[in-house]
């Protein structure tokens, strides 16, 4: 009979910590830990990695309701976070990679703490500590990262791991081969990640962090010279202007709020500045969903629709509305990440993988 593993999978959200435990590819159960905003208003203005403790404790507690020790574990997995650019695949937690996560020099993300989360954890159960296609999966060719000025160099960081995962669930339903395929997907969540897929590359995909779409609570693109100007002012710290842009932008920003059904309840009852700014968020993803189309020079056999707003009907109708004559639309919502955190891992402890040892002679970028 073959060796069954099993293994607690980890994604750490900007509201929320997802984790679940599986035995093989089958999830025994998931659990979707909500903070709010009040619990998180003693983190406003501080590293990411001042919140590892409050999470772990979540996990550790809800672990101990159902019984269940840190030594059944064959593995922890976390989702990766703001590391250099590195090739995709399944790479081990390692002090090399922690202390980067802890300098942050590529910024704050909720992300950086799945791999400390996973360390913590593996540690109890003395085993490995796994991260899987962190957000700095970097696959595009050159001319993709030229921003128009010499000085500032376009950067890859995206839902890699959602977004990987979607295009290949998608390719298996069809019978087709990831590599053959055309896509473009769509990852609409807090932050919004619009990717271009040709040949089994994301040879492009839009930073949430600093361009794109406004979601929820990211601004996306803004005026460059009226930003310069607001950071020149001498009005706001750092922190701050980080913030405005990554934590209380968008449709917090605007009405203040990153609840989408709120936002549509809004809707319904009759506020007009909610309508425009629903519909305003809408026609930018939009818009980048014809810039994909563009970079795939308007060969895309389908549009793929993932991540939590997904789930909103008038969302999905609004934005096909939109994109219908690009390609046919096809609706993942919600996220499909514990399942290839844990897909990941497994393909390593299989040995079906090699995994990667984090480190500056083994971390290469797909360039």
């Amino acid at each position: 009979m073959a060796h069954r593993f099993q293994l607690i999978v980890i994604n750490p959200g900007s509201a929320s910590t997802k984790f679940a435990v599986y035995e093989d590819e089958q999830a025994l159960f998931s659990v979707n830990l909500r903070h709010s905003e009040e619990e998180l208003a003693r983190f406003r203005g501080k590293s990411i990695l001042e919140q590892k403790e409050f999470r772990l404790a979540l996990i550790e507690h809800e672990l101990h309701q159902r019984g269940i020790s840190a030594t059944q574990f064959a593995a922890a997995v976390g989702r990766g976070g703001l590391l250099r650019p590195l090739a995709s695949g399944t790479y081990r937690v390692n002090e090399e990679m922690l202390a980067e996560l802890r300098q942050a020099e590529r910024g704050e993300h909720a992300s950086n703490l799945g791999a400390f989360l996973a360390h913590a954890i593996a540690e109890r159960g003395a085993t490995p500590a796994f991260i899987v296609d962190p957000v700095s999966v970097d696959e595009w060719p050159e001319k993709a990262r030229l921003s128009g000025s010499a000085t500032v160099e376009r950067q890859c960081l995206s839902h890699a791991l959602n977004t990987k995962a979607v295009a290949k669930r998608f390719a298996r339903e069809r019978g087709r081969r990831y590599e053959d395929l055309h896509l473009i997907v769509a990852h609409i969540g807090s932050g919004i990640s619009v990717s271009a897929h040709e040949h089994g590359q994301m040879v492009d995909v839009t930073n949430s962090r600093e361009e794109g779409a406004f979601s929820t609570e990211r601004a996306g693109t803004v005026p460059c010279m009226k930003w310069t100007e607001l950071c020149l002012s001498g009005k706001y710290t750092a922190k701050q202007l980080e913030s405005f842009l990554f934590r209380e932008g968008g449709l917090y920003s605007y009405l203040g709020t990153k609840d989408l059904e709120e936002v549509e309840r809004r809707i319904a009852a009759g506020d007009s500045r909610a309508a425009l700014v629903f519909e305003a968020m809408v026609y930018q993803i939009a818009k980048e969903v014809g810039a994909m189309s563009a970079a795939l020079r308007g060969r895309v056999d389908a549009i793929l629709i993932t991540g939590g707003m997904a789930h909103s009907k008038k969302l999905v109708a609004n934005l096909r509305s939109h994109i219908y004559w690009i390609g046919p639309l096809h609706v993942y919502a919600g996220e499909d990440e514990l399942q290839a955190l844990a897909e990941g891992a497994l393909r390593v402890l299989r040995g079906e993988e090699q995994v990667h040892e984090y480190g500056s002679a083994a971390v290469a970028l797909t360039r």
